[in-house]
């Protein structure tokens, strides 16, 4: 029978893997980013192989999807995006975690917090690439393989959408119309 077990880290604790975290920084940057990837891919292998409990699944999941993110050529992700999500993969470099891996149940506990900690800090770079997948998804469906699907038009379509949202506002009187009040 399965015991669920639900545990709060505290800020100090918090404070603690922050800077495990910032030591595997430090560390990592005598890497090529390259190898830190490999690496980063090298741990998601492995972790898909293991017997994972649901919660480090869940978020293996995102750090796949932050990996994709970065080896995704028509994300055409800026370099300050590209240093900082690296950077945040750092702790995956390490061969020592701080609690061993092929402990049953409990060994990917490290992990699994130092993946939330990465998907909070790019929460919002995760989110953005989640929606242009689904664009180009939806983009390739309805035009087929020829469809243009890069992050330019991704954001082309974002604004254009965005700009048809205020005008729907606007006349639906979802705001009050300046131009309305002076006539």
């Amino acid at each position: 029978m399965p015991i669920e077990i639900t545990f709060k880290l505290s800020d100090t604790d918090l404070e603690h893997f922050r800077a495990m975290m910032r030591l595997a920084m430090e560390k990592a940057r005598a890497y090529p980013p390259s190898e830190v990837l490999e690496k980063a891919r090298a741990v998601c292998a492995e972790m898909e192989q293991a017997n994972l409990p649901d919660f480090v699944k869940q978020r293996l999941d995102s750090l796949e999807t932050l990996i994709s993110a970065l080896e995704d050529p028509e994300w055409q992700m800026p370099e300050d995006e590209k240093n900082e999500i690296l950077t945040s993969l750092a702790y995956f470099t390490e061969p020592e975690d701080l609690v061993p891996d092929n402990i049953p149940g409990l060994g990917y506990v490290d992990d699994a917090i130092m993946i939330e900690l990465v998907i909070q800090e790019l929460s919002e770079d995760l989110n953005a690439y989640m929606q242009f997948c689904s664009f180009r998804t939806t983009e390739v469906n309805r035009r087929g393989d020829q469809a243009n699907t890069n992050r330019d038009s991704w954001l082309a379509s974002k604004r254009s959408e965005l700009r048809s949202n205020a005008r729907r506002n606007r006349s639906s009187g979802g705001g009050t119309r300046l131009f309305s009040r002076i006539m």
